[in-house]
């Protein structure tokens, strides 16, 4: 077998996905395994089967959107959903980076890449009882971002933030951020 584009692409160590207008155009096998699923449940469809819910489909899109940079580059950590196969609907931490061809419309094109977090960081069984909100401000606070960067990021108050995150460190049972934040990591 000689090493093209094709191959590259579809032999790759990390999920990839070829984008337009938030439709699926072409996968490679990483990304199938890790969503356990054929490509017939993948080409042409939506990114929002792979997500919780269609809201935290749509506020993702919005976050992506205001997030990126000048040269159209985004990534994140996010919680997916596995489409089938024995874990079907298993929700699971991803870190999610691409970029947009054209920056000034953000989901015209895009390239994508998911790594499947869930070896390093576990869900707990508490992550089901979660909002959509409350799970991406756990995601945040993770990577380390303030009340008031979470806020931007989000286009929320600060204070509202620090709401959630109080919220959390209640389900969590965490005295501390840092406490809230280990135990978001280690499940």
């Amino acid at each position: 077998m000689g090493l093209d584009y094709r191959t590259a692409f579809d032999l790759a160590p990390i999920g990839l996905v070829l984008s337009e207008n938030r439709q699926i155009l072409d996968c490679n096998r990483h990304v199938l395994a890790m969503f356990g699923a054929e490509r017939e449940q993948f080409i042409g469809h939506s990114f929002e089967l792979l997500y919780p819910s269609p809201a935290e489909f749509e506020r993702t899109g919005e976050r992506i959107v205001a997030s990126l940079d000048r040269q159209g580059y985004y990534a994140d950590d996010r919680i997916m959903k596995r489409l089938a196969g024995p874990r079907r609907g298993e929700l699971f931490w991803c870190h999610v980076s691409g970029r947009a061809l054209d920056p000034r419309n953000p989901h015209a094109q895009g390239i994508w890449s998911f790594e499947d977090l869930s070896a390093h960081r576990q869900l707990k069984a508490v992550r089901a009882e979660l909002t959509a909100r409350e799970r991406e401000i756990a995601a945040l606070l993770i990577e380390g971002l303030t009340s008031k960067l979470i806020g931007k990021r989000l286009a929320i108050s600060p204070r509202t933030v620090d709401v959630y995150r109080a919220r959390l460190m209640k389900k969590y049972g965490a005295a501390t951020t840092p406490d809230l934040v280990h135990k978001l990591l280690v499940g």
